[in-house]
């Protein structure tokens, strides 16, 4: 269920929350506001949203400190909205917490698709709830087997590619950092390889007939990660 959850949407500008609101009231969203860190941070607490909307340039603190805090005591789905494109803010952002990132100005129709997958997991820690299958698109990835089908037709994959395209697919259509995928797949001694995952990426794209110019699968986000394409959201 996506409609009728309740949005917090903290931003400075009042003109982005006037849109905001007027955009998620239109397709159904209770929508909250806060113009600065310290009443968002409290709305969260008190109203128990089921997502909050966030940016980075909050006139009290950084919005990354936001995230921070609201992490000490809830796992509520955070997307970062914020004219700040440098790779190192959106890492840290989604290091610190959130699960998504959306640069200002941006598109209704794509922030709309983010947010639909984000409450589409909001009752989970994040991810897809894991079932023996996980179906996104025609791609099927059979946790238990240890099997991929593309179109109903077997994928052989190695071990490490099966580990990364289920990582990618239990958390469809979200960034996962390079250092997140490093840290769980191929463990902490290798958070900084991030040609492991380059050159595995590449594999499991020509395994799977993804053309990174025209990705139907697996999405490259520069500096910062990847994300399995939910056709779900988009």
């Amino acid at each position: 269920m996506t409609g009728g959850a309740r949005i917090l949407v903290v931003d400075d500008e009042a003109q982005i929350r006037r849109f905001l609101r007027v955009a998620l009231d239109a397709h159904g969203y209770e929508v909250l506001e806060a113009a600065t860190g310290r009443e968002g941070e409290g709305r969260a607490a008190t109203e128990q949203p089921d997502l909050v909307i966030l940016d980075l340039g909050l006139p009290d603190t950084d919005g990354k400190a936001v995230v921070a805090r609201i992490r000490e005591w809830s796992q509520v789905p955070i997307l970062v909205l914020s004219v700040r494109q440098d790779e190192a803010e959106k890492v840290q952002a989604l290091d610190a917490g959130a699960q998504d990132y959306v640069v200002k100005p941006f598109g209704i129709k794509e922030l709309l698709a983010r947010i639909r997958t984000l409450l589409r997991d909001r009752k989970g820690p994040g991810s897809v709830p894991e079932g023996p299958v996980l179906a996104v698109g025609d791609l099927q990835v059979d946790l238990r087997a240890h099997e991929v089908r593309r179109g109903g037709e077997p994928v052989r994959l190695t071990r490490k590619e099966f580990d990364l395209l289920a990582m990618l697919a239990r958390h469809r259509g979200r960034i996962l950092t390079h250092q997140t995928l490093l840290n769980e797949i191929w463990g902490p001694a290798h958070r900084d390889d991030t040609h492991y995952l380059r050159v595995f990426v590449r594999q499991l794209r020509q395994k799977l007939g993804d053309d990174p110019a025209a990705p139907r699968y697996i999405l490259n986000e520069p500096g910062v990660g990847y994300r399995l394409l939910d056709p779900e959201g988009f």
